[in-house]
């Protein structure tokens, strides 16, 4: 494509007096395509923020891999702890115990799921020891029988640091009087908040000690260990690396696999939104062709003395590929420049927008986050500003090739 057709193509996205209409097409196109990058790169962006957010948090519970075996029951816990260490991708381990109970105080009784931590341990895998509202983590005494409650589960049981609560657990004892579920009076010595209702109304932390006597493990055994790592999103590949290092009884599992579920959702949910703001850049880019249709149209009488003067088919096409692919990259750029704008300021839009109208977007009473994050990744605004500047470019092609195949007698006979 020579400078000649640049120029003549960049002249013609400058209608003249007569055809005023042809640039506010122009125009509208350019404003359409902006404004669909900027709604598109802040919704990603967005949905990235919340992705992280809840992510930081159900990881701040979760640890990012677990060892166990198939039978349950780990019985040298730091043996297996030490092996995992000896990986420079682990920071550290900790041992648990899980089970399902019924908690009971008065009247009111709530399931939940009661787990025991080593509360020195505990602190190098999770950030419970920061969710503490009341009381702490060294609270936890082994014999002791105090327990930890989400606040929540706190709430609905109608109990505060001080009171007792009642677990009761599946496993049954044979007495005399016949078989009669296992019970056992706790000490309510700290509570925490989360930020995750699945964790503050439904778990329950003991000590480990403890949780062998209630739930009937041996001396020294647990569930499994619970891993910390350097990086989390290498969990998937080293768990599968510990399974097939193991002994076959042993299994390993990432944090990807607990929640596979909700993040798959969150990733469908985020192509989903990716692919319906994209329609509204397509539509905007494909204005174009209208607007070029119409130049062309315009331009017969410019095309046939062009073409008599020995300008090619090809560079008739060129002359309105330019005019298309200069109005799709200022509308693509002007939308990168407003979306990483917007997006990197939504903490302070946001609320600007809930003082004018007297709103609150997200009500903290009833959502999990109340604040609206936000996280541009470069690669995504990559992506959207490719996509963008592809649909402009291909909306230039059929255009272009009328207007090359313009006939200089035909267009001329009329003159």
């Amino acid at each position: 494509m020579c400078i000649r057709d640049r120029f003549i193509g960049l002249r013609y996205t400058r209608a003249k007096r007569r055809n005023h209409f042809i640039s506010f097409i122009s125009l509208s196109s350019m404003v359409g395509i902006a404004l669909g990058i900027t709604a598109l790169i802040t919704v990603i962006s967005v949905m990235n923020g919340f992705q992280e957010e809840v992510r930081g948090r159900i990881l701040a519970m979760t640890p990012h891999a677990t060892i166990n075996r198939w039978n349950g029951v780990v019985d040298d816990w730091r043996a297996v702890r030490d092996w995992a260490l000896e990986d420079s991708r682990v920071l550290g381990g900790a041992p648990y115990i899980r089970g399902e109970a019924m908690l009971n105080h008065g009247a009111l009784v709530s399931g939940a799921l009661v787990q025991g931590i080593l509360p020195p341990e505990e602190k190098r895998v999770s950030d419970i020891d920061g969710k503490m509202i009341q009381g702490a983590l060294d609270d936890l005494r082994p014999g002791e029988f105090g327990i930890i409650l989400g606040k929540e589960l706190a709430n609905s049981l109608g109990v505060m640091v001080g009171d007792k609560v009642t677990v009761i657990t599946p496993q049954a004892s044979v007495t005399p009087a016949g078989i009669l579920p296992r019970l056992k009076r706790f000490d309510v010595v700290g509570l925490f908040k989360a930020g995750m209702y699945e964790y503050d109304r439904g778990l329950a932390l003991i000590h480990v000690d403890d949780a062998a006597k209630l739930f009937q493990y041996p001396d020294g055994a647990v569930n499994g260990v619970r891993l910390k790592l350097r990086d989390l999103f290498v969990a998937p590949r080293l768990s599968r690396e510990f399974a097939g290092k193991l002994p076959e009884t042993f299994t390993a599992r990432d944090w990807t696999q607990d929640h596979a579920t909700y993040f798959r959702a969150v990733q469908i949910e985020k192509t989903a939104m990716f692919v319906i703001l994209t329609l509204i850049v397509a539509v905007a880019a494909f204005n174009i062709v209208s607007m070029l249709v119409m130049v062309v149209t315009d331009k017969q009488a410019d095309i046939a003395i062009l073409r008599t003067l020995g300008l090619t088919p090809l560079g008739v096409m060129g002359i309105f590929i330019v005019q298309g692919i200069a109005i799709g990259l200022i509308g693509t750029l002007l939308g990168l420049i407003g979306g990483v704008a917007l997006a990197k300021n939504v903490d302070v839009v946001v609320p600007f927008i809930e003082r004018v109208f007297s709103i609150k977007i997200l009500a903290p009473d009833i959502y999990l986050i109340s604040d609206i994050p936000s996280k541009v990744q470069w690669g995504d605004v990559a992506t959207i500003g490719l996509v963008a500047f592809g649909l402009a470019t291909l909306a230039t092609l059929y255009p272009a090739w009328r207007a090359a195949r313009t006939q200089p007698a035909e267009a001329l006979r009329y003159e």
